[in-house]
């Protein structure tokens, strides 16, 4: 062929592979399959999650930068006279009013702080700041909550090969034998705090993780929590931290963090330059620690240490933001029948513990049902989703088709009964059954539903900017915890703990 049609020949060659490039590049990609959809969406967030840091052998690690400054509750300035009440303590009476117990001890000459009437007055002084808490940054958001970057982490993978306390330890736990690494996946999940955050906690209180013979303090109070009346053993102990990792988190969260109290009755306000994951460190080791050792655990030579050298720099583990900004909920429905009418019996308060945000309302069924008999009534589906877990009390549903509670928005409806519970592993359709309501898991005092919503594993505010709407009927607080409004359209109906006709709702 000659070399001048060979070349005409050669570009025509080119141009179709082009052509053919272009259209392949254009033309959209084959339709995945629910499972291939849930691969690819796990892969990518694994892979976020357990990126390796693009820092060079021995370079340090970058400081975190101070976040925008919160605006923080100012503390009081007068002192104020408070009435007793049904079931309050003088430690109660210190910590809702801001100051220490050897302050209210101090200032009304108490000789025996057992001894509380109802309708005594107790004189409240100021409260006495003794300083502000560091500036430094210690973990990322994403490293308190049990949230995306923990996809893919496997306690028990971490733990093979350590011989520390915790692998052979196992304890009781309402009736069941749990391994010590099924309690710290079962404390995460509840709580919805990072195990690996648990884990480290652990290791920096009591050597657990590393150290074989921990001594008998360590064992008993793993977390170190000693004071007394402390609960014993590794359930409790977590769940205490847990629980107070969360209203450090979400109290600063809200802006609603005035100060921190320490063991040894040190009054320290909050920087308003960190993060509310630091702010939970910070406020966790406020139960645990006098000054001397809270301030060291809380800088760069503390607590972090222990957790770079375990996992290494909590800040390149970390997935951000946890909420994009306009975050919206998906359409809910009322978790009950539509020809049932319910009562309204509890407004925005913890979804776990006392310390997971206010995000949960409570809805107790009709008929003559007294505390915790069972009832016949069903909750039903919120929204579409997966069930993916079913125990101990607790429904979880995945709303986001990915298969785990992590990622995205998901539902907790908590108390429902063991008998015709939704199994693990089921797709529920808006509308079909979750179970009955009930007392079981939790503390509860009669048969009712806990509901709560969760985005990337953070307990979202049923009081807060992004409204808990369901059938129209969305959610307002009163500023107490329990009190509250659902409104729709021009009717409103107030919680109450009394099941009556005007806290009646339906959908």
């Amino acid at each position: 062929m000659p070399a001048k049609k060979r070349n005409i020949f050669l570009i025509l060659i080119l141009c179709l592979v082009s052509l053919a490039c272009v259209r392949n590049a254009l033309s959209p990609e084959p339709e995945l399959t629910d499972d291939e959809k849930i691969q690819r969406t796990a892969a990518v967030i694994a892979t976020q999650a357990a990126r390796a840091p693009t820092r060079k052998p021995g370079e340090p690690a970058p400081t975190p930068t101070p976040d925008a400054p919160h605006t923080l509750p100012t503390l009081r300035t007068d002192p104020e006279r408070y009435i007793a009440q049904p079931n309050d303590t003088y430690g109660k009476i210190a910590n809702n009013h801001g100051v220490s117990l050897q302050d209210i001890i101090d200032e009304n000459e108490i000789l025996d702080e057992n001894l509380l009437l109802v309708g005594q007055e107790i004189d409240i002084p100021a409260p006495k700041p003794a300083g502000q808490a560091p500036g430094f940054k210690i973990i990322p958001d994403s490293e308190l909550v049990y949230g995306p970057a923990t996809v893919g982490f496997s306690a028990a993978a971490f733990l093979e090969g350590r011989n520390g306390y915790l692998t052979n330890y196992s304890e009781e736990v309402d009736g069941t034998q749990l391994a010590g690494v099924e309690i710290i996946n079962r404390v995460a999940r509840e709580y919805s705090v990072n195990p690996r955050l648990l884990l480290a906690l652990l290791e920096h209180m009591s050597g657990w993780v590393t150290n074989p013979r921990p001594d008998s303090n360590q064992i008993a109070y793993p977390l170190g929590y000693d004071q007394d009346g402390a609960p014993k053993g590794l359930y409790k102990q977590l769940s205490f931290a847990a629980n107070n990792l969360n209203k450090g988190f979400y109290l600063y969260q809200a802006n609603a963090l005035a100060q921190f109290i320490l063991v040894d009755g040190s009054l320290i306000t909050p920087s308003p330059v960190v993060n509310p994951g630091t702010a939970g460190v910070q406020y966790f080791f406020s139960k645990v620690l006098g000054r001397e050792a809270w301030e060291k655990a809380i800088t760069d030579n503390g607590f972090i240490a222990q957790y770079k050298f375990i996992f290494g720099y909590p800040f390149d583990l970390a997935f951000e933001p946890l909420l994009p900004r306009n975050l919206h909920q998906p359409a809910m429905q009322m978790p009950f029948q539509n020809e049932v009418k319910w009562y309204f019996t509890a407004g925005p308060h913890a979804a776990w513990g006392d310390g997971a945000a206010w995000g949960a309302l409570d809805f107790s069924p009709t008929g003559e049902i007294e505390g915790c008999q069972s009832s016949d009534d069903w909750v039903i589906a919120a929204a579409d989703g997966d069930i993916v877990r079913s125990d101990n009390g607790a429904v979880v549903q995945d709303l986001d088709g990915d298969g785990k509670e992590q990622t995205g928005w998901s539902i907790l409806y908590m108390h429902i009964e063991s008998r015709d519970r939704v199994e693990r592993g089921t797709f529920v359709k808006a509308g079909e059954p979750i179970g009955h309501p009930s007392c079981e898991g939790g503390v509860s005092t009669g048969t009712h539903l806990h509901i709560a919503r969760r985005y990337n594993g953070t307990w979202i505010a049923a009081d807060g900017n992004i409204p808990f709407v369901m059938d129209g009927w969305t959610s307002s607080g009163q500023g107490m915890e329990y009190n509250g409004e659902l409104t729709r359209d021009d009717k409103s109906v107030e919680a109450s703990e009394m099941r009556e006709e005007n806290n009646q709702v339906n959908r």
